[in-house]
């Protein structure tokens, strides 16, 4: 879906303008995105298989929910948003503990232009793996993966990686603190 989202500057800033998201990604403009990484009490980390049919990484692992912020909507309410479509969870803001800001700036060969502003959260799942429903159009699969095994899918990353992407390795770490630290 080719959605009107918002342009924000090199450093984050509202503009007041917005563009369809297909022309932001040919043009390069920097914009707001959400990314939700999801852990149950037990340790484990929920990751999505992005889709067969995405331009960007298909078949690959990455963060549990990701998408773009619509124009005119607030960060939360687009990751409130991305995680009932994405996944079909119901979840509530208070359940939403941000970590940060993290800057995604890409040029892929297909020509599209990654400038995002990644506002990240991580959540406690509190549902079974049976009740998540993945969209079809963005997500592949879902599976939970111990701390353990995610620490090491991490560690070995490389341009040859096929499980997760190779470009976003600091990223991960980073995550994973912040997860084993609310685990802990």
């Amino acid at each position: 879906m080719d959605e009107y989202i918002d342009i924000v500057t090199e450093e984050g800033k509202p503009t007041g303008k917005s563009a369809l998201k297909s022309i932001i990604h040919q043009k390069g403009y920097y914009h707001n995105t959400v990314n939700i990484w999801f852990y149950t009490d037990d340790g484990d980390i929920l990751l999505s298989q992005r889709s067969a049919k995405k331009i960007i990484c298909p078949l690959l692992w990455d963060v549990s929910v990701a998408g773009h912020i619509d124009a005119g909507e607030s960060i939360t309410q687009a990751a409130i948003r991305e995680t009932k479509e994405e996944i079909g969870l119901d979840i509530y803001e208070y359940e939403l503990n941000k970590i940060g800001i993290f800057e995604c700036f890409q040029n892929y060969e297909s020509g599209l232009i990654d400038n995002e502003f990644h506002h990240t959260f991580i959540s406690e799942l509190k549902v079974p793996l049976s009740e998540l429903t993945p969209q079809i159009e963005e997500v592949e699969a879902l599976k939970l993966v111990s701390t353990y095994l995610f620490d090491e899918l991490i560690s070995n990353i490389n341009e040859n990686d096929n499980h997760f992407i190779a470009s976003n390795k600091s990223y991960y770490e980073t995550v994973f603190k912040h997860i084993i630290n609310m685990i802990t």
